[in-house]
Formats: C-alpha cells, structure tokens, sequence
C-alpha cells in the first residue's frame, strides 16, 4: 500500500437492488434500490430506517442468505459465499435461537463443534468468549433459566467463536426492556472495542445507533436507499454518560430530521 492511501474496506455494496414477487397479491415489490455502502474494517455501523425499508434484507444479502437482483456485494474482495463458507461471517438474530437442550457452554461452542474441532479445545474457547460477554458462571445452565439479555450475550458468545471477520447484527436488543438495553449496549460497546470484530448492526433507535457506532446509515421508506451516511466522533471507550453530551444529542436530532425527510421525500 502507498503512503497516505486509504485501507481497502473490508464489506463493499455496489448498486445493489433487490425485488421479489408476492404471488397472492400479484404484485412485485422492490426492497432494495441501488445501494453502494463501503464498511471499513474494524468499524460498527449501524442501519437505520422506517419499518419495511430492507435493513434486514441489506443483512441477509451480505450474510449469502438472499441474493440480490442486481449489484454486488464483496467481503475482502470475495463473495459472501466464499466468506460464509470460509466461517468469516457471524450473525446475531432477533430472537437467541439458542439448542434448548443444549447448555450455554455447548451452545457457544456449536460452530467449532461443526468444525470438527477437539472438545478440550473448543469448550476453553468458548469459555473464553463466555467470559468476554459477561456470562461466567453460567456456563452450564439451559437457556429457559436465562433471561432475554442473557440469551442475546450467549448469542454473542456464540457467534464470535469463529472469529468472524464481520459480525452482523439484525436488531438484537429490540425486544428487551429499556435498562436492560442500556446494558447490553454497554456490553456490546465494550466487546466491540476488545475484539476489534466488524459490525453491520440494525436498529430503530436512533439514539442506540448514534451510541455504538462510527457510521449511521439513515435508509429511506420502501424502496430502501441510502440518504446520508453520518459520522459519529464520539470518544471511545463510551459510557452512558456520552448521551448527556451536546455531541451526543445533534448527532440523535440529524439522524431524526433525516428520517423525517424521508417520509416526505
């Protein structure tokens, strides 16, 4: 690399459009309308948009879960399947999806289960990454015994145990309540600056992106587009107290009047 030249992202979409048919309503819908994002590596961005505007069709498109209609989407130059099945993408859902008849220790070490990895190995890894989120302790308890926040932070645990390149996040806290979100924003915040992990996170709230992240990718309504791309310069290690700031606070009211705009567009 030349002195001065700027890195090579690590996640680039270019023009990428997504429609799908809804046979019963004989119709076709467009989620997705030329969208171009680069990702740098070692960053967290955050999608933020209306309800319907294709964030989580964005994240599965880059997860090879769905393919798009037009455009491309490269993960360090490869394609989504070759990072997918080079193990370099990790996915956090909604919902914990956690093997009930699994415990916590066995569902995080899953994926090197997969892979063919020794128990003694897998099993100190995945203790490793139990206690990087916060869950020592509970290494061998069933997942109905945990709560929702613990269940996300196994999910966490879980989807770091390959060492993703880009960890992509479909808004996990979405179902917690309010102090619980905070805390796990605290964590994630905390895991991201120690890991170092790309992440590609979904939001509504404005004020949770503006709190995680480098970058906020403000999507229109249907179809989704991009329609600003605002940079966060907030000191990290973050804490709560960031929000209280003046900073803090113009950065949540661009993001909101950007929606508005939207709408209006």
């Amino acid at each position: 690399m030349t002195v001065g030249a700027t890195p090579a992202p690590l996640v680039e979409l270019g023009g990428v459009s997504v429609t799908y048919d809804v046979p019963r309503q004989h119709a076709v819908v467009e989620a997705l309308q030329s969208v171009d994002l680069a990702i740098a590596r070692g960053s967290f961005t955050s999608l933020i948009g209306p309800s319907g505007c294709g964030k989580s069709t964005l994240l599965r498109v880059v997860a090879d879960l769905m393919a798009p209609t037009s455009g491309q989407v490269l993960i360090e130059g490869q394609t989504p399947a070759c990072a997918r099945r080079a193990r370099q993408i990790g996915f956090v859902f909604q919902e914990p999806a956690l093997l009930e008849w699994r415990s916590v220790l066995e569902n995080v070490a899953l994926p090197l289960e997969l892979q063919g990895i020794g128990r003694a190995k897998r099993e100190a890894e995945a203790g490793r990454l139990i206690d990087l989120v916060g869950l020592s302790g509970f290494e061998a308890v069933w997942p109905s015994q945990l709560s929702g926040g613990m269940k996300q932070r196994a999910s966490i645990a879980r989807a770091l145990s390959t060492s993703p390149h880009v960890m992509l996040m479909d808004e996990p806290f979405g179902a917690l309540d309010q102090i619980t979100r905070d805390r796990m924003n605290l964590e994630l915040a905390r895991v991201f600056e120690e890991t170092g992990v790309t992440v590609l996170f979904v939001t509504h709230s404005i004020r949770e992106a503006v709190f995680l992240s480098d970058n906020v990718i403000v999507m229109s309504p249907r179809p989704g587009r991009i329609v600003r791309n605002i940079e966060v310069e907030l000191p990290r290690p973050r804490n709560l107290l960031v929000r209280d700031s003046q900073t803090f606070g113009e950065l949540v009211r661009i993001g909101a009047r950007e929606l508005e705009q939207g709408y209006d567009a």
